[in-house]
């Protein structure tokens, strides 16, 4: 934090400047800003009779680059295209990703008022990389790198990592791709009914499977005909959500001949099969050759805690049920294997602290994802600027990069001050 707040007076010139162990405060602009160990509040305070006050001649921002990318889709995006816009709109989002948008995204598109999104250098090599693995498995004896398959986004809060797993799903499925996407991690561990697995010793959690099989029938309704199913043993029947057992039938069957298609509609129709179906496919989706199959969840690190869910042992006694012995998470939180997958972890979920090399997990999956570098907040802040976020009149280079080392970077810190501008 000290740091920071040196960062941030090399740019300033403020009146007054205090500080504690654990408090900074200063002025500049007649706003006094404090900052303390878990709180910041900004409000206006006048700094008369303090002293003179340093004034600086404005110095309008000018980039070396236009604000906006001639690219028509992410498709058509290069690394020359790094820390500019591109028009898409949330629309345009909302129809590729049934699943729905992370909050960060849909607060970005309200407070903006605007339809476009911030290229970052971390999309462009995450999209190349998982790019390069199709073009590997097209033509496996290229003499190229073998690319990595498998990332895990960890990051400071804030700083992207949801709006980028967003658009990695639209550019995915803009170029045919069957990804199956969970936006909140979370939501698999949380809520609903849950049972204990008649032949497994997991629990299941039929509600959510419910859920997951809408959603990706919502997306991926096409595609999911053109699939066929490549296992056809019986899928094990569980309890309803709130209906119990079903009466006379321990299984349903898949017919040969059945397509993935036929499988989500199995898990919808008949509720007691929704986390047999779950499961299941994640058995068929690495065996589809037809299209590229990539997995993307967010909030992962809700899937190596303990979830919400808890088991009675005794008549004042209960053990916490870890999100491992779900029967659905427990397939998919895996990365053991040869699939293409992107995770991130959220820590705005208050899931805990976890340590750095989790269990079914490869050492070299982390990628560390960053904030803004200086480059990238000089185009939000332009961007904002022509969103008339900030006031052209009281707008100066010197300003935005007071907000920028003051915010350390984070975006939504950013967003949040440039009206102080």
């Amino acid at each position: 934090m000290r740091e920071i707040v040196k960062n941030a007076m090399r740019a300033l010139t403020p009146t007054r400047f205090l500080n504690t162990s654990k408090i900074y405060c200063f002025f500049y602009d007649n706003v006094f800003i404090r900052h303390g160990t878990g709180t910041r509040c900004i409000s206006t305070a006048s700094n008369e009779g303090e002293g003179d006050t340093a004034t600086t001649t404005p110095t309008p921002l000018t980039r070396n680059k236009p604000l906006f990318t001639e690219a028509a889709s992410f498709s058509e995006l290069t690394r020359k295209d790094a820390n500019t816009y591109i028009t898409i709109s949330e629309e345009d989002l909302k129809r590729s990703i049934g699943e729905g948008l992370p909050a960060g995204l849909t607060k970005e598109y309200e407070e903006t008022k605007g339809s476009s999104l911030l290229v970052r250098a971390s999309f462009l090599e995450l999209r190349d990389e998982l790019k390069a693995c199709v073009e590997k498995a097209k033509n496996p004896n290229a003499q190229v790198r073998n690319p990595r398959k498998q990332f895990i986004l960890d990051g400071p809060v804030s700083s992207g990592k949801s709006i980028t797993l967003a658009m990695l799903v639209h550019w995915a499925r803009s170029e045919g791709w069957f990804v199956f996407y969970v936006p909140n991690g979370k939501e698999w561990t949380h809520g609903g009914f849950y049972y204990k697995n008649p032949v497994a010793p997991t629990w299941d959690t039929p509600k959510q499977a419910i859920t997951v099989l809408e959603r990706l029938l919502k997306s991926h309704e096409t595609i999911l005909k053109r699939l066929p199913c490549q296992i056809f043993e019986p899928i094990t029947l569980g309890e309803g959500p709130g209906i119990g057992m079903m009466k006379d039938a321990e299984v349903v069957a898949m017919p040969k001949g059945s397509s993935l298609f036929d499988l989500v509609q199995t898990g919808l129709t008949c509720s007691h099969a929704a986390v047999g179906v779950v499961v299941r496919l994640r058995e068929e989706l690495p065996l589809v050759k037809e299209v590229p199959v990539l997995f993307v969840i967010d909030q992962f690190n809700s899937w190596f805690t303990f979830s919400q869910y808890k088991e009675y042992t005794g008549r004042f006694s209960h053990r916490d049920i870890h999100a491992r012995e779900l029967t659905m998470v427990k397939p998919y939180r895996s990365m053991l294997h040869n699939d293409m997958m992107v995770a991130a972890y959220s820590h705005s979920t208050a899931v805990g602290k976890l340590r750095k090399h989790l269990p079914d997990t490869p050492l070299h999956v982390r990628y560390d994802f960053p904030r803004y570098s200086i480059d990238e907040a000089e185009a939000v802040i332009d961007y904002y600027s022509r969103q008339k976020l900030i006031s052209h009149e009281r707008f100066s280079e010197d300003k935005w990069k007071r907000i920028f080392y003051l915010a350390n970077g984070n975006g939504s810190e950013i967003r949040n001050l440039v009206r102080f501008i």
